[in-house]
Formats: structure tokens, sequence, C-alpha cells
């Protein structure tokens, strides 16, 4: 049961992974209107998609999921910056949501990706 718990888990984690991918290439204007509210170039977009992709696919299928948990869990942190939005209540939510998220990481990058992994 533990091995089937740890597939959900790391499939949940890569599935938020791709999905921001997803939403970046599909609407990038609103990702780039976050950077811009901290002065920096809209362009960080993709290389932010391009991790993105690599992580969450690395991670759903248990390649390197170490070090890309632990690259998953910086990147939650680091974008967390850019919802902290203190009269928006929905943008710091999603600022609390994304430390949580790092924790998941976190635990996948001390725990490893269970048997079921490439």
């Amino acid at each position: 049961m533990a091995d089937l718990l740890a597939l959900a888990g790391r499939l949940l984690l890569a599935a938020l992974l791709l999905a921001g991918t997803a939403q970046k290439l599909a609407s990038p204007e609103e990702a780039q209107a976050l950077l811009s509210l901290a002065a920096l170039p809209g362009w960080l977009i993709w290389p932010a998609a391009l991790f993105t992709l690599i992580a969450g696919l690395g991670l759903t299928l248990g390649i390197a999921t170490r070090p890309l948990a632990l690259l998953a869990a910086a990147y939650c942190a680091i974008t967390s910056i850019f919802h902290v939005l203190l009269d928006d209540p929905w943008q710091m939510s999603i600022a609390f949501k994304n430390w949580t998220i790092a924790g998941g990481y976190l635990m996948l990058a001390a725990h490893g990706p269970g048997r079921f992994a490439v």
C-alpha cells in the first residue's frame, strides 16, 4: 500500500508542475504580469515553463526524483513571493499553498519515488 500511495503522491505533485506548464503556454500574460509586479522581465516565463515541464515529466516517470523534488520545492518557495499581494486574499492563499506544496516536494525528496518508478 505504501508504494501505491507514494506513486499517487508523486503523480499528483508532477501533475501540478505539468498543469503549470500548460497554463504558462496557454496564457503567458498572467504569469508575466506577476513577474512585472516584481520588476522582472516577462521572458523569464519561458525558462520557468521549461523547468516545470522537465521536472513534471521526471517526477511522473520517477527519474531523478530526489534532485527534481528538491528543485521543485525551491521553485515553489521562490515563486510564492510573486503571490504575496497583501490586499489580494486569493493571491495570499496561493502563496501559502506554494509553501505547503514545497513541503510535499521535500517529503518526496526525502523518501524517493517509491517502488513504481522507471
